[in-house]
């Protein structure tokens, strides 16, 4: 009749994944390496994956840290002037405070 469904506990599939993340190779080639459906590793992979396990070698985590590092450098400036503007500002109030504090004469 048919084949018997394969059962694996949850640290089984949470130490695979570990593996896959680590692994330079395509889920593709693991799967057929572990004897394990690609469909279910790719369902495995978006219950258990954990991004700061994945090396920065691959491509779309590449992308991924760049457009991170690109948005905070973005952040920062924003920031940057910010606090340029305002330390304008707290230095023409220091004059203004100046001027309006001396004694008429």
């Amino acid at each position: 009749m048919g084949e018997q469904r394969q059962r694996y506990n949850e640290e089984f599939k949470k130490q695979t994944v570990r593996f896959i993340q680590e692994q330079t190779k395509t889920v593709a080639d693991l799967a057929e390496e572990l004897n394990i459906p690609r469909s279910t590793l790719h369902q495995w992979m978006s219950q258990y994956r954990e991004l700061k396990n994945e090396p920065a070698a691959r491509v779309d985590r590449v992308r991924e840290l760049e457009a991170q590092l690109n948005e905070m450098s973005r952040q920062l400036q924003e920031k940057e002037q910010k606090i340029a503007d305002v330390e304008e500002e707290l230095a023409i109030v220091k004059k203004a405070v100046h001027i309006f504090s001396k004694p008429k004469n």
